[in-house]
């Protein structure tokens, strides 16, 4: 099953875009493949994932010309053990010393180095592996600063995939942010789950973990990949009267559609792939 390295591996720079402010306190500063976002708690940054090792100089770029210090980010969010969103992790652990956060099911792909991290996938080793300070469970709660973060589990893509929830402020109003920790379906496909000798359970537990989600409300649907809620068609939409991230219907037409992807998948004859 072993991939072509991902193009943003090979050459990162065609993947650069501008940051941008989506709301008080919350800044987009990834690329255009993989979401990194940066929250200003008032006593420190907070960033969620970290992109790909290859991008990681992007990403500190980003940071910087929205006028923050990278030196002054506490603690990284990561939703899961890919080599997308935790890529960047070493680097800027050693970089600023903020500590780490990541579900407890994922830290062994981690600290005990399995090749669930993706990179194989691509035919690409990782070794930029790191200690997880904190590994998350679900109903977990992170406090920094003025803000808080709701954790919630939701295996499915990886054992230990997080969704995280906050509040910003816009104008007078406050807004509850979320975050789908592990939408993809690519690690859920009969080929990849025989391949790696892992139970065709996971795919249960997505499901649950949809309808977990379903649960909570959401005001601003950030994405894990800028694609997943069209981060960038809404950056170019934003005007002084209008910000389209603030959609209280984006998470569940979100989640609907996921549900009808993942139960086509999952009924889809054994060996047929189309």
């Amino acid at each position: 099953m072993t991939r072509e390295p991902s193009r943003v591996c090979t050459h990162p720079w065609e993947f650069a875009c501008e940051p941008f402010r989506i709301a008080d306190g919350l800044y987009y500063v990834g690329n255009t493949n993989v979401s990194s976002h940066l929250i200003d708690t008032g006593a420190a940054l907070v960033l969620i994932d970290t992109t790909y090792p290859q991008t990681v100089y992007l990403l500190l770029e980003s940071i910087r010309r929205l006028g923050f210090d990278p030196d002054d980010i506490r603690a990284i969010l990561q939703v899961h053990a890919h080599y997308d969103h935790i890529g960047g992790t070493r680097a800027l652990v050693e970089l600023t010393g903020a500590e780490t956060y990541l579900g407890e099911a994922d830290v062994e792909i981690i600290e005990k180095r399995r090749d669930e991290t993706w990179a194989p996938q691509y035919g690409l080793g990782f070794r930029e592996y790191f200690k997880v300070n904190h590994p998350l469970t679900d109903g977990d709660v992170v406090r920094i600063g003025k803000t808080v973060f709701d954790c919630v589990a939701i295996p499915g893509h990886t054992p230990g995939s997080m969704s995280f929830f906050f509040e910003v402020t816009e104008g007078p109003r406050t807004y509850r942010v979320g975050i789908h920790g592990g939408p993809g379906l690519n690690t859920l496909t009969d080929e990849y789950l025989t391949e790696n000798k892992l139970p065709f359970s996971r795919r249960d537990d997505y499901l649950r973990s949809l309808e977990r989600l379903r649960r909570e409300k959401v005001d601003i649907f950030i994405g894990a990949h800028p694609a997943q809620n069209n981060t960038l068609g809404k950056r170019q939409r934003m005007t002084d009267d209008e910000n389209p991230f603030i959609d209280p219907s984006a998470w569940g037409a979100f989640l609907d559609d996921l549900e009808r992807r993942a139960r086509e998948l999952f009924e889809r004859p054994k060996g047929e792939t189309q």
